[in-house]
């Protein structure tokens, strides 16, 4: 069983209301990126130096349960999430066929090696055979993560995630943050340091 950090949390859903001829803020936010998400092919790309920080463009999420959940590893271990309770962590959704995945991919597990002793850093894949995923991972250099395997999508419907890549924020306090799209690595750095000092 691995258990690298612990951290607790509940991905709560907010609810929204539709005005009458009125299109809700989280709606439109959405369609616009599913939008998005069918015109790039894989998933929305920031570039990372252009957009803004992290946290501006994070949707936010309050957890209670968030890493309560068990997951099968691409090593065949089993992750019990709860054990992170207390401790930040990053989740890094990602596809074994997406390219701005496989770009990005160097640079998360630099980035995950940098903050080791503070932010555990858990790759979430899923949209593939479990083969591919290997394959991506040895090809990438991310085998210093824990890659969490999530072959029937429950994961990634659990933070509300519909594209890859991604990243979901988990606080030591339970907090959740989502990002969708492709961080560049100051912006993946940041975010993670601002994580990490609570």
């Amino acid at each position: 069983m691995v258990a690298p950090r612990r951290t607790t949390g509940r991905v709560g859903r907010r609810q929204t209301t539709r005005r009458r001829g009125r299109w809700s803020p989280p709606l439109l936010g959405l369609v616009a990126t599913v939008v998005l998400v069918a015109a790039t092919g894989c998933g929305a790309d920031t570039g990372g130096n252009g957009g803004g920080d992290a946290a501006s463009q994070a949707g936010s999420a309050v957890a209670q349960d968030a890493l309560s959940f068990e997951a099968q590893t691409l090593t065949g271990e089993t992750l019990d999430a709860a054990q992170l309770a207390g401790t930040p962590v990053v989740l890094w959704f990602w596809a074994p066929w997406c390219t701005v995945c496989r770009a990005e991919a160097p640079e998360v597990a630099a980035i995950g090696a940098e903050f080791e002793d503070s932010v555990t850093f858990v790759g979430v894949p899923g949209l593939g055979k479990v083969e591919d995923m290997k394959d991506f991972v040895d090809a990438t250099g991310t085998d210093g993560l824990t890659h969490a395997v999530d072959s029937d999508g429950s994961l990634w419907q659990r933070f509300g995630i519909i594209s890859q890549p991604a990243f979901a924020f988990v606080s030591a306090d339970g907090s959740v943050e989502t990002f969708s799209g492709s961080l560049g690595a100051d912006d993946l750095r940041q975010a993670t340091e601002d994580l990490a000092a609570g």
